[in-house]
This record gives C-alpha cells, structure tokens and sequence, in this order.
C-alpha cells in the first residue's frame, strides 16, 4: 500500500507539471507576478539587512569604537563631569578581558558654538591625538587641506557641509565658544587646516581638533580624557566583549549599572559623548560601558520600520496576486470539469483531484521564487557596482560608497514559507470545488 501511495503522489505530480506545462501562458503570467513580488520583497529585505551593519561600521569609523568607556567625576557643588583621570585600571581590565581590539582610542568632545565672521553653527568638535590615531587618518577623507596640518596645536578639521554653512576656507581662523567641564564659559581661537567630505545626517560630527588643545578648552588636565573607545575587528561579540568588560570592570571600580540603551547625544551616541547623565552621589570617578548599538537605537528603529514596511508590502502584493491564483485556477477548473470527470470516473480519489491542483500551484509558487531570488540577486548585484562616492548624502548607509545587501537567513525562509502558504491558500478553494464534482455531473457538462 504504501509503494502504491507513493507511486500515486508521483503520478499527480508528473500531472501537475505536465498540466502547468500545456498553460503556458497562464502559468507564465502567475509565475512572473509571484516572482515579481519576491524580487521586491528580496531587495527590500537585503537592503534593511545591510542598513544596520553599514551605518553602524561607518559610526563606529567617526566615534574610533565599538565599545566605549566614559568617566564621570561629581564636584564639591554636587555638578556631574565626564572625565577619565588615570586609566591604568581600564587598560588593565582591558588585558584581562583579552578583548581582541585593534585599536585604543581616547577622545574628549567639546560642544559649542564654531564663529566665523557674522556666521555661525553648533558643532561638537572631537579632541584626537593623531599622533596615535593612525587609523582614522587611514580612513578619514579629506578633500582640502592635509593631516599634516594638524601639527598646529590649534588646528581644525570640518566637513564640506559646515565649512559651506559657515562660508570658511582653509587656513581661515575661526572662534569656538564653549562650556567647560565644570560649568564656565570659555572661547578658544582655531584654525581651518583641512575639510572632510559630506558624510550624511552626521556631517556635524565631522569635526576634529587635538586632544590636547580640547582638554585646554574643557579646563581638562594634560593626560585626562572623557571617552575610550576600543575599536573591534568586526561588529560580532560586541555585546558579549562588553558585558565581559564591564563585568571585569565592575570587581575593581565605581561602575554605572549598564542598561544597554542609548543616553545623550545626536542620535543616540551617549558613549561618544561622556555620559553626564548620572544619577546619585559617589565619591572619585564612576565609569559607564556603552557599546555602539546601545547608541544606535534610534537607527535600530529605521531598521524596524523598513521591516514592517517590507512585510507590510509581502502582505499586499500577496494579497493581490491570491486574487489572481483564485480567479485562475477557478477558471481553470470550470475549463477541465469533463477532464475531472474522467478522472473521477478511472478511480481517482477526491483528495487526489485537490493535491493536482495544489501541486500545481506549488509548482507555480516554487518556480516563481527561484525566478524571483534570481533577478533579486541580479539586481542587487548591479545596484551594488555603483560608486556613489564617500560625498554622497547617503554615505552613512553606503559601505564605502557602494550600495549593499544581506538578506537574513531566517528572514528569507519566512518569506519563502509565507509565500508558499499564500499560494497554497489561494488555490484551495478551486481544488477543494473541483474534488467535490460527481464523476457524472461532470462527465455531462459541456463548454
């Protein structure tokens, strides 16, 4: 019985084929709709998985880091600071934690106003020691001036956007108008020395001065600093180094409990910052573990709402394309009732005449599928050619410069399965209505 069954199953499904095969039209027209919708859902889908990756490896560039630690000190008046006096504790826990960092980066910020002129812009400036940082000069653009430069004490690096916004040219000397770490006013006189490429939505954090002549201006210390960053070989085990870190950490220091979301800042870079944001009394300096998508939250939402968008349209093109199934393979059945009938009449069993009908449309929904992966990948895979250049206003979601795409594994077999139900759904009315006819009443209608 069961080599019987077997060979049956095998049988409709030679039929199935064969039947999609005498249709070709029909079977063309549905199989490009189904495989017109996947090509869509497939770049929606690799587009949103790549987003996060991309902007996050394009942040982590600017802010030198994928885990950061900041210092915050409480003066006699009760006033938060971030600083980080003697990191002797953190380069140790760092070691014994054996945390795979390419680099140590420590920066301080200073947010003020940039003056040129009757104009002027808010900026955060990023205090670096270039003379360390040898891999964002390896990666920073610039598109006038040089690095070299920077061996003016006061020298600054802006992008394109704000040097436009400001109407300032290399070797202009500009003012900066700031508040110091301990709440008073204070201005430091900066040069132009060299202008980076627009970077996108965080162009204004494009900036960079010494770390020395930041520190100045901040009324920090020569060898204090508000963040380090440790910048990773790739954005996998962030999360897991960090909780090591702060895990370590917490055994030998003050440390801020780690929520794993964002504090202050622009889009939700509260560790690029310092985090000022501390709440109670301790006495010497509290140290807080960010890593870099703790601060970008408000970015994990873009992705969230890509997906829901994406899903959303999977919906609707379904939705649309069931219709069409149910129509057609409707019109199918009333143009092979005889057919049906003599099949019924040779012994065919009900539910063999409704899995012919199903075979065929998941026949239909499989080919239109691998149809649809085809011209997705094909699509990606020219979009992804093109070079839009690091000054693109979409360089932060760009990987250097070119589109890119990664459709997530289990995404992708959820859409696969979701469209194969769908169709499946959408055909089973009609094969339910065509197993039900009398062998018969069939066999006597006529067309």
């Amino acid at each position: 019985m069961a080599r019987t069954s077997e060979g049956s199953t095998a049988a409709i499904a030679v039929m199935a084929l064969k039947n999609l095969n005498r249709q070709k039209k029909r079977s063309i027209l549905l199989g490009g709709a189904i495989a017109f919708g996947v090509l869509i859902i497939m770049v929606i889908d690799g587009f949103a998985g790549a987003f996060m990756q991309n902007v996050s490896e394009n942040v982590a560039d600017i802010a030198a880091g994928h885990i950061f630690v900041s210092g915050s000190v409480q003066s006699d008046s009760g006033k938060t600071f971030s600083v980080i006096r003697d990191d002797s504790i953190l380069t140790q826990v760092i070691k014994d934690t054996r945390i795979p960092s390419l680099f140590i980066s420590k920066r301080s910020v200073a947010r003020g106003t940039i003056i040129f002129e009757s104009k002027q812009a808010q900026i955060s400036v990023q205090g670096v020691d270039f003379s360390s940082e040898h891999y964002l000069t390896s990666r920073l653009i610039i598109s006038q001036g040089s690095f070299a430069a920077m061996s003016n004490p006061q020298g600054l690096i802006l992008s394109e956007q704000t040097a436009r916004k400001l109407n300032v040219q290399v070797g202009d000397r500009l003012i900066l108008q700031l508040t110091t770490v301990t709440g008073q006013q204070n201005v430091g006189d900066m040069t132009l020395v060299a202008t980076t490429p627009d970077t996108g939505f965080v162009s204004d954090l494009s900036a960079y001065a010494n770390l020395s002549y930041v520190n100045e201006l901040l009324n920090l210390e020569a060898g204090e600093y508000q963040t380090l960053g440790i910048y990773l070989p790739s954005l996998s085990g962030m999360d897991r180094y960090a909780d090591a870190l702060y895990a370590e950490l917490k055994t030998k220091a003050n440390v801020k409990e780690r929520t794993k979301t964002s504090a202050v800042g622009g889009f939700g870079m509260g560790g690029f910052f310092g985090d000022t944001a501390s709440v109670g009394t301790w006495t010497g300096v509290r140290y807080s573990v960010t890593t870099l998508d703790d601060m970008l939250s408000s970015v994990k939402q873009i992705v969230g709402v890509l997906n829901s968008v994406s899903f959303g349209i999977l919906v609707v093109l379904f939705v649309i394309i069931m219709v069409g199934i149910l129509n057609t393979f409707r019109m199918t059945m009333f143009e092979r009732i005889r057919e049906i009938g003599t099949m019924r009449a040779i012994g065919m069993q009900r539910g063999q005449v409704r899995n012919l009908f199903l075979l065929e449309a998941l026949f239909l929904a499989i080919a239109g599928m691998l149809v649809g992966i085809a011209l997705a990948a094909l699509v990606m895979g020219i979009l992804s050619l093109f070079n839009l250049g690091v000054d693109s206003p979409l360089f932060m979601i760009l990987r250097k410069g070119h589109f890119s795409f990664k459709v997530p594994l289990g995404r992708g077999l959820m859409n696969v399965f979701i469209i194969a139900i769908l169709t499946l759904c959408a055909a089973y009315l009609p094969a339910r209505s065509a197993a039900r006819l009398e062998p018969a009443q069939a066999l006597r209608t006529t067309k």
